[in-house]
């Protein structure tokens, strides 16, 4: 993902595929100064930039198994969703089960700095 961030990321990975999805907001590994820097700027750290970041769709079987590997060799990573049907859309669930639409952006939230 880089312009338009994870979310922007994620919606494209569920179009090409044609599946759905639910992520998992508390999984998703934020930097917390990225996430202090988006409170105080009024920006939504789903659709920032996201350069030097890699989605991955694995068979949820080999997810552990990834994840460890690719913490062995200092690239963190996280298991943040599942993959669901097309029709249940692509939503971002919060721990207390609430479920939303993942934001769309449609400019880079980066961009919010230069208006």
């Amino acid at each position: 993902p880089t312009e338009g961030g994870i979310a922007t990321g994620l919606h494209e990975l569920a179009h090409a595929a044609g599946v759905g999805l639910e992520i998992f907001s508390d999984r998703l590994p934020f930097h917390p100064h990225c996430e202090k820097i988006c409170r105080a700027l009024n920006l939504n750290p789903l659709g920032l930039i996201a350069s030097g970041s890699l989605l991955l769709a694995v068979a949820p079987a080999r997810t552990t198994e990834i994840v460890a590997a690719l913490d062995a060799v200092g690239v963190h990573s996280a298991a943040i969703g599942t993959v669901k049907p097309v029709s249940a859309g692509v939503m971002l669930r919060y721990p207390d089960g609430r479920r939303e639409p993942l934001p769309v952006f449609p400019r880079d939230e980066i961009t919010k700095l230069f208006e």
